[in-house]
């Protein structure tokens, strides 16, 4: 039994320290790195997705203003919303609300804005750590299938591996 350092370094590297020569093994190996840079970039992704929702609260949270507001639609990831400020002035976000899980249309609900930007509004009480699950799943699910592409190429190398050795069996023999 391989130690997981050693199933790691098969995973990522392959099974032979010596680079690739045959165009089968290059391809094998060019497929690892896309796999790989693949992976890293879809949870870069999920990490600026829930930076994003941090920055748009501390916004938020730097120049606070609180209405009431009406749904005008809602969905599971955007919902339209309508809110009238202390100042009289009526505001209808163009991206409607952050955090709109759990809305339906025609509810009063309380809204949290940014005075100096008041497209930038949120559902009173609701924060960015609601971003962390969708995003950290989103990530997990990357790399586990990242894991069984690697785990086939592992497998491809193992074939080739075998290949080549009753290739080279056969040319020995004759």
């Amino acid at each position: 039994m391989k130690s997981p350092k050693a199933l790691l370094r098969t995973l990522i590297h392959g099974r032979s320290d010596e680079p690739p020569s045959t165009p089968a093994r290059i391809g094998l190996r060019l497929t690892r790195i896309a796999v790989l840079v693949i992976a890293g970039l879809v949870t870069l992704q999920s990490v600026l997705l829930v930076a994003g929702a941090w920055r748009n609260d501390l916004a938020i949270r730097h120049n606070m203003g609180v209405a009431q507001a009406e749904v005008l639609s809602a969905g599971p990831r955007r919902s339209t919303i309508e809110f009238v400020t202390p100042e009289r002035v009526t505001y209808r976000p163009e991206l409607g609300v952050l955090y709109p899980s759990e809305l339906a249309t025609g509810m009063r609900i309380y809204v949290e804005y940014n005075k100096s930007d008041p497209n930038l509004v949120r559902v009173q009480h609701r924060n960015a750590g609601l971003a962390i699950i969708p995003a950290g799943s989103i990530a997990v699910v990357s790399w586990l299938v990242a894991l069984v592409v690697l785990v086939g190429l592992a497998l491809i190398d193992k074939r080739l591996d075998r290949r080549d050795a009753a290739k080279s069996t056969d040319s020995k023999a004759t």
